[in-house]
């Protein structure tokens, strides 16, 4: 298994985080506001230079006003397509 910042799921799950707060109309400065960080660790967040744990993955959906578990379904179906796995 892949532990890396640069794996393809990684960048899949930052893909996702980035298409979900675009989508919502927000920029990186409202989500940084909602999650009472700076706008620069939300891009780095983004970029893939500071790695997010899964509770803070849980409190960036929040602050998108996205179920956490319909972002991970999503991230799931993705992986599944990148792996040519059968999806459910």
């Amino acid at each position: 298994m892949e532990k890396s910042i640069y794996s393809m799921q990684y960048k899949l799950f930052l893909d996702l985080l980035r298409e979900a707060r675009e989508s919502g109309g927000l920029t990186q400065e409202d989500v940084a506001s909602k999650l009472g960080v700076t706008q620069s660790f939300v891009s780095k967040c983004e970029r893939g230079e500071r790695r997010l744990d899964i509770i803070e993955a849980r409190a960036w959906c929040i602050a998108l006003g996205m179920p956490f578990i319909e972002f991970a379904d999503r991230f799931n179906a993705g992986c599944d397509a990148a792996s040519g796995a059968p999806t459910s």
